[in-house]
């Protein structure tokens, strides 16, 4: 067993750093010192993929077009193909029209378009109170959990700070954590920057390879035999 924010580190090469997990259930903030955990530095955000999807679907709903109810896979293919994160929420919510509206069609050949949909799909992760969650942001939050380390290990981690998750794959999404962190760390005369790996979606399964490939990571393994001996539970007695 392994943390999958410390996996993504492992995948960028690093023990030492700030994880920003957007995955489909759940979405992590992890701060990791050496290959440890500082659980003052953990937090998470009940907005990831599966949200955003049914949030697409409403937003949809609600449209001129109204189009009847989507499937998942429709819906995930809108999201992934044709959603991004704006830099300027605000302001693009305030322009007539979308720049860049794009169209879709359905398996059933019906015809979708998505304007303001497009940018309004992923916010809800900067902006959980689009979804009637009263809770921080995922910038936010990652600025907790930098603020909760001491602040020698902050300065660090603040040079690796790395995204991972499907929902980070958003066109937009490393450029807006970078700005909005930033936004929060003005004046403290520090610039930050994110790492953002194009195969970032899996980093915690790439870093799983890795770390589970070191020799030294063999004394944790449970191994076939001892499942086979004891069961599932036996997981539980060695770890």
């Amino acid at each position: 067993l392994a943390n999958s924010g410390f996996l993504s580190l492992c995948a960028h090469g690093r023990v030492t750093g700030l994880a920003v997990e957007a995955g489909a259930a759940l979405s992590h903030v992890t701060a990791v010192c050496e290959a440890r955990t500082l659980r003052k530095g953990t937090r998470s955000l009940a907005v990831a993929g599966d949200h955003l999807s049914r949030h697409l679907q409403r937003l949809l709903r609600d449209g001129p077009a109204e189009p009847r109810a989507l499937t998942k896979k429709v819906l995930t293919q809108l999201k992934e193909q044709y959603c991004y994160v704006s830099l300027d929420y605000e302001g693009d919510l305030q322009e007539k029209g979308c720049r860049q509206p794009a169209r879709f069609q359905t398996p059933d050949g019906r015809w979708i378009t998505l304007g303001k949909e497009r940018f309004c799909c992923p916010e809800p992760l900067f902006r959980p109170e689009l979804l009637q969650l009263s809770c921080p942001g995922l910038h936010q939050l990652a600025g907790q959990s930098l603020q909760a380390v001491p602040e020698h290990l902050r300065r660090h981690m603040l040079g690796n700070i790395v995204l991972s998750g499907g929902s980070s794959m958003f066109p937009g999404f490393p450029e807006r954590m970078c700005l909005e962190l930033n936004s929060l760390f003005r004046g403290a005369g520090l610039h930050i920057e994110v790492l953002a790996n194009p195969t970032r979606a899996t980093a915690a399964w790439a870093g799983g390879s890795m770390a589970a490939s070191l020799t030294s990571f063999r004394n944790t393994w449970m191994s076939k035999g001892e499942y086979q001996e004891h069961g599932a539970h036996y997981v539980h007695a060695k770890f």
